[in-house]
């Protein structure tokens, strides 16, 4: 009789709880997600709570003042230099540098909200800051927000999210993901940590 096998998952998805433990005990993070979804404002909080150097994709590695961006090799080699660090956390999706981040990361959390979520968050950022750059960005690179921008948040569900399992699955198949799917699951994650929400 023919018996029908299942491919293993090719990422390896932990509970809130599970995630919790690992944290408090990891020394290298990479917190993922789409535009809003509010994974600057809980890596800065993590990397605070757990006095970890915190590293911005926009701010420390992408762009430069007036948002001009840097070349593909310069950012690649501004991450290898800052990931030898021995503690960190670093915020940022763009998975062609998964190969090189993923294999010195202990966890890596997907912050992974619906879509008017993420709409949400982008626009109360920018009323926020309008004007301004705000602390996770490069200097000069003043809050925008366009249609362009929009588009790509609300589509980044269908088009990005299986590029981000690709990713993991090539690069970090043995990295623990938590995905953070609700504000509740995420006071949820912040209380088992001791942390306020």
């Amino acid at each position: 009789m023919h018996q029908v096998t299942t491919s293993p998952e090719p990422v390896r998805v932990v509970s809130i709880a599970k995630a919790a433990d690992m944290i408090l005990r990891a020394e290298r993070i990479m917190v993922i997600g789409c535009s809003g979804a509010g994974k600057s404002t809980l890596a800065q909080k993590l990397a605070s709570h757990f006095d970890l150097t915190y590293l911005s994709i926009d701010r420390d590695i992408r762009w430069l003042p007036g948002w001009v961006e840097r070349g593909k090799e310069e950012q690649r080699q501004r991450i290898i230099e800052r990931i030898a660090g021995e503690r960190w956390i670093m915020d940022g999706t763009n998975t062609s540098t998964f190969d090189i981040r993923l294999p010195r990361t202990d966890i890596l959390i997907w912050v992974r909200m619906p879509r008017l979520l993420c709409v949400w968050g982008v626009m109360t950022r920018w009323l926020k800051h309008v004007g301004r750059t705000r602390p996770e960005m490069a200097p000069g690179c003043i809050e925008k927000v366009d249609l362009q921008f929009l588009r790509f948040i609300w589509t980044f569900e269908k088009k990005f999210s299986p590029r981000v399992t690709s990713a993991i699955a090539a690069h970090g198949p043995h990295v623990p993901v938590l995905q953070v799917k609700s504000r509740r699951q995420m006071r949820r994650l912040l209380d088992l940590l001791g942390m306020p929400a």
